[in-house]
């Protein structure tokens, strides 16, 4: 036990001093995703400057292709063979969630404990499921841009990826999980903002987690904080660490009429979704 404990001591004061600094130690894993963002960025990148970039990662590559000839994107089934035409197919919006979504993957499959292993997969899994429903939402209210709502929605869990990613270094750790997802708990608000920040991602995105008051309580969701908070209700697949934490899932929550969402309301709009969030699901995950 004295382990875990020196152990979350010294992860804590290492993440407390990075915060401090400003600075953040980011896993190889995500290098490829903060590259395609700063070039996505460059006015003076060029589309084929970022299918270069697409085209230097295999697996990048291939769920490029496959994502930009599903259907949902791609109506007129024009085959798209080439990462080129890929990338100009499904825009730079989801570009940049499936370059996180395949890190995140790479990420969680690299773990060598099995119980973090576990996690890793679980919480990959949470997020897009919730970026799905966050593109099918949108899509389907035309409130939003739905790849915006993509990309936020994949975006929901990052800090806890990060502390995941961060915690292969603290072996111990994963001796006592439940300890383990208290630890990401207590973490997951500022690192999440802090690795938000460094994405430098556009301020609507930002100002979607709202940590002290996540929804605001449209309805139906009008702007893309609540959409997202809406889309993490509809999540089929449940966030590991609140299972770890004992935390409620979907049906306790609208159960209880959270937030004033009428159970109702909240089907029909699941009911109306559904074909596209598991076609973008598909889409991600293929």
């Amino acid at each position: 036990m004295q382990d875990f404990d020196s152990q979350a001591k010294a992860f804590s004061d290492q993440i407390e001093e990075e915060l401090q600094e400003g600075r953040l130690n980011f896993p190889t894993s995500l290098d490829v995703s903060l590259r395609i963002k700063r070039l996505a960025d460059n006015p003076g990148a060029s589309l084929d400057d970022i299918a270069a970039l697409v085209r230097a990662e295999p697996v990048l590559s291939a769920k490029t292709v496959r994502m930009a000839n599903a259907v949902l994107l791609n109506p007129y089934s024009a085959q798209i063979t080439s990462v080129n035409d890929a990338v100009k197919r499904i825009g730079l919006a989801s570009l940049r969630c499936l370059a996180f979504a395949v890190a995140a993957e790479q990420l969680a499959q690299d773990h060598r404990s099995k119980n973090m292993r576990l996690i890793a997969s679980g919480l990959w899994m949470h997020s897009v499921d919730v970026a799905s429903w966050s593109y099918a939402f949108a899509r389907h209210l035309r409130t939003m841009n739905p790849d915006t709502a993509l990309l936020a929605g994949m975006m929901v869990d990052l800090g806890q990826f990060f502390l995941l990613s961060r915690a292969s270094a603290y072996p111990a750790l994963e001796e006592n999980m439940n300890r383990f997802a208290e630890f990401v708990a207590l973490w997951n608000e500022p690192v999440g903002r802090a690795v938000l920040e460094a994405f430098e991602l556009p301020e609507d995105i930002l100002d979607t987690f709202q940590y002290e008051d996540p929804y605001g309580g449209s309805w139906p969701p009008a702007n893309l904080r609540d959409l997202v908070f809406v889309a993490g209700l509809a999540a089929e697949t449940p966030n590991p660490f609140e299972n770890l934490l004992g935390v409620k899932g979907r049906p306790e929550l609208l159960g209880s009429c959270i937030a004033g969402i009428e159970k109702e309301k909240f089907d029909a709009l699941l009911d109306a979704a559904r074909d596209s969030k598991q076609e973008m699901l598909a889409a991600v995950c293929g």
